[in-house]
Order: C-alpha cells, then sequence, then structure tokens
C-alpha cells in the first residue's frame, strides 16, 4: 500500500500493546468489518445497500487511523480477536498470510461468476495471490504517474509528456535552461518514484524464491542510475517532503514541472491550485527505458480472517463491494479508483466515463502496465532500506556499484529468517 505509513512494530511489541476490548459484541448474523482513514469514515454509508439486500445481516464498520492499523491488525492476531472482513494494504497481505491469519479465497472465486479476473487490472489482481492462492479481492486501486505542468513543457516544444527516459531527459534539460530550475520534485524521503523505475527493469528485485536480494543485477543499476543523474544533473534539488512548504503553491508558482504522485492528488490539484492554473496541468503514465514504463502496483483490498465464524456472509459483503455500481459509489466518495475495468466504462454525473476523464485516463492506462512487489512479509522494510541507500548515494555521491553491493547486503540480512524458514520446510 503505497501511501500508509510504513512504520512497523514486531508482533510480539504489538501483542504486549493495545487490547482489543473496543471490539463490537457479535452476534450470528453481524459481519465485523475494519477499514482505513478516509474509507473507514465512508464504508458505514456503502454497507447500507448491503443490509437493506440481506435484512438478517448487519456489518458492524470499525474505523481505523492508519497510523495505527498495521499494529492492531497484529494485536487482534495475536489476542484471537481479528475481525471477519478488514480492509489490508497491498504490501501487507503476505504477512498476514504468513501468520496463517487469511481465508484463502480460491473456492469462493470459482464459486462466484460475478468476479472474474479478467475484469480487474492484472497487475492489481496479482498482488492478491501470495504463495500461490488468493487472499484477498482488490477494493480500490493505487499507482505513480506523472502529475505536469503541460503549460511549462509547451514553453520548451514539448507538445506531450514524454513517453521514454531520453525525451524525458531532453525535456528536463530544456526545461532547467528556461524556466525551471529544478524541473522535477523527487522527494528523497519517498520510496515509490524509485521502485516504479526498478519495476520497469526485467529482472526481479529479489532471487532464488525471494531468498536473496538482487539490486545489483543491471536491472536495478540502471534504474537506480538513472534515477541518481536527476540529482546530479541538477534536474531535481535533494530536498525530502518535510522541505516543500506547499507542494501545491510550488507547482502553481512553476518551481518544478514534474511530480511523481498518486490519484488522490488529482483531487488536490483542482482544489489548491488557482482557478487561471487548472487547465495548465495534466497527467501522463511514466516514462520508461524506451517508452511508456511500468508503475507500482497498490492499493488496498478486502481479506477474510480464517477466525471469522461468518465466512459465508463475509464473503457476500466482499461480493457486494465488488459491484461495478457500488465501485462507483465508492469512488464518488473518495476519489480512490476502482480495480475494475466495467467501473471505469460507467458514466459519472458529467456524462463521461472515468475512463474518459482527462486526469484519470492517464491512470487507466498506467493501471494496464503496473507490477506488483516481492509478495514477502520483509518488503515494506526492504523497500524503506531502497529508500534510505539512494538517499545516501545523493547525498555522499556514493557510486551506483557499492550501493547496490551494500543494499544486497543489507536486504539478505533482512531475508536470513526466511532462508532459515524455508530451509526447515516452514515456508
Amino acid at each position: 500500500m503505497s501511501h500508509v505509513p510504513f512504520h512497523r512494530r514486531s508482533l510480539l511489541t504489538a501483542g504486549l500493546g493495545l487490547g482489543m476490548a473496543a471490539c463490537a459484541p457479535k452476534g450470528p448474523g453481524t459481519i465485523r468489518f475494519w477499514a482505513m482513514g478516509r474509507e473507514g469514515e465512508v464504508a458505514a454509508e456503502l454497507v447500507k445497500g448491503f443490509e437493506q439486500e440481506n435484512p438478517g445481516l448487519r456489518v458492524v464498520v470499525e474505523q481505523l487511523p492508519w497510523s495505527s492499523a498495521h499494529e492492531k491488525l497484529l494485536t487482534a492476531f495475536a489476542g484471537d480477536a481479528t475481525p471477519d472482513i478488514a480492509q489490508v494494504g497491498n504490501t501487507w497481505l503476505p504477512e498476514m498470510d504468513a501468520l496463517g491469519a487469511l481465508e484463502p479465497l480460491d473456492t469462493l472465486l470459482a464459486d462466484t461468476p460475478s468476479i472474474q479476473s479478467r475484469d480487474y487490472f492484472d497487475g492489481i489482481w496479482n498482488t492478491n495471490r501470495v504463495g500461490g492462492r488468493h487472499v484477498g479481492i482488490p477494493w480500490y486501486v493505487d499507482t505513480r504517474l506523472l502529475f505536469y505542468r503541460k503549460d511549462l513543457l509547451a514553453q520548451v516544444g514539448f507538445a506531450n509528456a514524454p513517453s521514454q527516459w531520453a525525451d524525458w531527459l531532453r525535456c528536463m534539460a530544456a526545461l532547467k535552461a528556461g524556466p525551471v530550475t529544478h524541473p522535477i520534485l523527487l522527494p528523497t524521503n519517498e520510496f515509490e518514484p524509485l521502485l516504479a523505475l526498478a519495476l520497469q527493469q526485467d529482472e526481479e528485485l529479489l532471487s532464488n524464491r525471494c531468498r536473496y536480494g538482487q539490486f545489483s543485477a543491471p536491472g536495478f543499476q540502471r534504474a537506480l542510475r538513472f534515477y541518481l543523474s536527476l540529482f546530479e544533473q541538477g534536474f531535481a534539488p535533494g530536498v525530502n517532503n518535510n522541505q516543500v512548504a506547499n507542494l501545491w503553491q510550488e507547482f502553481g508558482r512553476g518551481t518544478f514541472a514534474f511530480y511523481i504522485s498518486g490519484p488522490w492528488n488529482i483531487g488536490e490539484f483542482k482544489r489548491r491550485l488557482a482557478p487561471q492554473l487548472q487547465n495548465s496541468w495534466a497527467t501522463a503514465p511514466l516514462p520508461g527505458p524506451v517508452g511508456p514504463g511500468a508503475s507500482i502496483a497498490g492499493g488496498a483490498s478486502l481479506a477474510i480472517f480464517k477466525r471469522s465464524s461468518v465466512k459465508p456472509a463475509a464473503w457476500k459483503l466482499v461480493e457486494y463491494l465488488n459491484r461495478p455500481s457500488v465501485q462507483l459509489a465508492f469512488y464518488h466518495l473518495t476519489g480512490n479508483l476502482p480495480p475494475r475495468r466495467t467501473t471505469w466504462a460507467l458514466p459519472l454525473s458529467t456524462g463521461q466515463t472515468l475512463a474518459q476523464d482527462p486526469y484519470a485516463q492517464a491512470f487507466a492506462k498506467q493501471l494496464e502496465q503496473v507490477k506488483p512487489p516481492p509478495a514477502v512479509p520483509e518488503w515494506e522494510r526492504i523497500a524503506l532500506e531502497m529508500q534510505l541507500f539512494a538517499a545516501r548515494a545523493i547525498h555522499y555521491k556514493t557510486s551506483v556499484a557499492d550501493t547496490t553491493l551494500a543494499l544486497d547486503q543489507r536486504v539478505d540480512a533482512i531475508l536470513e529468517k526466511r532462508r532459515w524458514m524455508q530451509d526447515r520446510g516452514s515456508l
């Protein structure tokens, strides 16, 4: 889950922490549903239609803040107090599955013709497959692409956003020589831009059944070299996002012309940019090495917990929330993008479909080219290390070879327990 806080604690620490005394009382027709952040706020509205269709069932929604959601899920597992169904960040699914917390869904999927894998973006669908089994169903999708100032690009002769790295570099060089001192904002404490560039390569990021890091491979080295070159050439300032006072104000001022971000910023740019700038910006898929490139398969999924005593009812709720009409209502309430292609073809209040929306359509194109990160419980720690090593390379001018060698050594240490468990048949 890409815009979720990456703070993590061990199962032991979590188990000693928060108690689950707040769990709602439960009858035989009650489904306990945990949802996070804004999604938790609107879930109660969404499930009203489900309860009307199923008068014998009641959905109790508990809203969790993202900052403590991961810890609460672990605490609930340790205390035998998991909900029936929960919103789970895609990168959390491998960890929850490794604990044995999630119900495999393949048999249920086989008996549910209304949910067909071909109607979902492939890369997003595959994030829910862990260890050869489906343990979640996509609820909303997230990826990263370019937000850019089309008026500034036009000033330097680019009618459209570049679609490959070489043209992107030429565009940034022209912008730097002209109206924009630093053409792209790449906060050094955000891992997503580098991960997207890495996912555009052929090699996997982890090797040998995800036992070892593979960051010294030519593909990741090429991605890191390109990423670091943006700082070396002065295209990107070496700052973190805490050093940017107001992202939208600076974008409006033309302090930078490119920003890699996710779909929630469509609404933010519409609200925060001055009216005279509303026609000056656009979105575009990420450039790749030789053409439009891949990006991150992010978002959140719906998972059923093994300890649920109402699994058939919980699955019925999952099926309901995955209806295209309900997904469209969810989009109107949150701005979260739907995972089903059918939903993208439904008309909005404007008469356009979501796929025709001038800002969202780039996301539809990008979602056809997304890749999930390695499905291992350790991935969030690894992504954090990747970002930290890249930030050090920017600051200390460390070579790509030395950076990736040190990163592989660190990742191999993180994966040591995984290798130990695999060698003993525990994974």
